[in-house]
Protein backbone atom coordinates (compact mmCIF):
# COMPACT_ATOMS: atom_id res chain seq x y z
CA UNK A 1 0.00 0.00 0.00
CA UNK A 2 1.35 3.44 -0.93
CA UNK A 3 0.26 6.81 0.38
CA UNK A 4 0.97 10.00 -1.54
CA UNK A 5 0.60 13.31 0.23
CA UNK A 6 2.50 16.58 0.60
CA UNK A 7 5.08 14.92 2.82
CA UNK A 8 5.72 11.86 0.68
CA UNK A 9 9.24 10.69 0.05
CA UNK A 10 9.05 11.45 -3.70
CA UNK A 11 7.93 15.06 -3.37
CA UNK A 12 10.39 15.82 -0.56
CA UNK A 13 13.25 14.17 -2.43
CA UNK A 14 12.44 16.04 -5.65
CA UNK A 15 12.35 19.40 -3.86
CA UNK A 16 15.66 18.70 -2.17
CA UNK A 17 17.24 17.76 -5.52
CA UNK A 18 16.07 21.08 -7.01
CA UNK A 19 17.57 22.95 -4.06
CA UNK A 20 20.87 21.08 -4.49
CA UNK A 21 21.00 22.00 -8.19
CA UNK A 22 20.32 25.65 -7.39
CA UNK A 23 23.01 25.72 -4.70
CA UNK A 24 25.54 24.10 -7.03
CA UNK A 25 24.85 26.75 -9.69
CA UNK A 26 25.31 29.47 -7.07
CA UNK A 27 28.56 27.82 -5.99
CA UNK A 28 29.88 27.90 -9.57
CA UNK A 29 28.96 31.57 -9.95
CA UNK A 30 30.62 32.47 -6.67
CA UNK A 31 33.76 30.55 -7.62
CA UNK A 32 33.95 32.55 -10.85
CA UNK A 33 33.61 35.79 -8.89
CA UNK A 34 36.36 34.67 -6.51
CA UNK A 35 38.64 33.99 -9.49
CA UNK A 36 37.92 37.45 -10.93
CA UNK A 37 38.56 39.08 -7.55
CA UNK A 38 41.89 37.27 -7.18
CA UNK A 39 42.93 38.53 -10.62
CA UNK A 40 41.96 42.07 -9.61
CA UNK A 41 43.98 41.81 -6.40
CA UNK A 42 47.04 40.76 -8.39
CA UNK A 43 46.45 43.59 -10.85
CA UNK A 44 46.20 46.17 -8.06
CA UNK A 45 49.66 45.41 -6.74
CA UNK A 46 50.83 48.67 -8.32
CA UNK A 47 49.50 52.00 -7.08
CA UNK A 48 48.85 53.19 -10.65
CA UNK A 49 46.41 50.37 -11.32
CA UNK A 50 44.68 50.86 -7.96
CA UNK A 51 44.34 54.59 -8.61
CA UNK A 52 42.95 53.96 -12.10
CA UNK A 53 40.35 51.56 -10.70
CA UNK A 54 39.29 54.01 -7.97
CA UNK A 55 38.96 56.85 -10.47
CA UNK A 56 36.93 54.86 -13.00
CA UNK A 57 34.71 52.92 -10.63
CA UNK A 58 34.16 55.28 -7.71
CA UNK A 59 34.87 58.65 -9.38
CA UNK A 60 37.60 59.46 -6.87
CA UNK A 61 39.93 62.36 -7.56
CA UNK A 62 43.12 64.00 -6.42
CA UNK A 63 43.21 67.33 -4.62
CA UNK A 64 42.79 70.39 -6.85
CA UNK A 65 41.28 68.23 -9.57
CA UNK A 66 37.82 68.37 -11.15
CA UNK A 67 35.90 65.43 -12.58
CA UNK A 68 33.22 65.81 -15.21
CA UNK A 69 30.81 62.94 -15.81
CA UNK A 70 29.26 63.00 -19.25
CA UNK A 71 26.08 61.00 -19.69
CA UNK A 72 24.57 60.42 -23.08
CA UNK A 73 20.82 60.47 -23.66
CA UNK A 74 20.77 56.84 -24.84
CA UNK A 75 22.48 55.67 -21.62
CA UNK A 76 19.85 57.25 -19.37
CA UNK A 77 16.69 55.39 -18.47
CA UNK A 78 13.93 57.81 -19.31
CA UNK A 79 10.31 56.84 -19.01
CA UNK A 80 8.23 57.83 -21.99
CA UNK A 81 4.88 58.82 -20.60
Amino acid sequence: MLFLDANSWFSTHGELNRQIELLEKQKENLQLEITKDRENIKKFSSMEELEKFARERYFMKKENEEIYIIEYADSLKIKNE
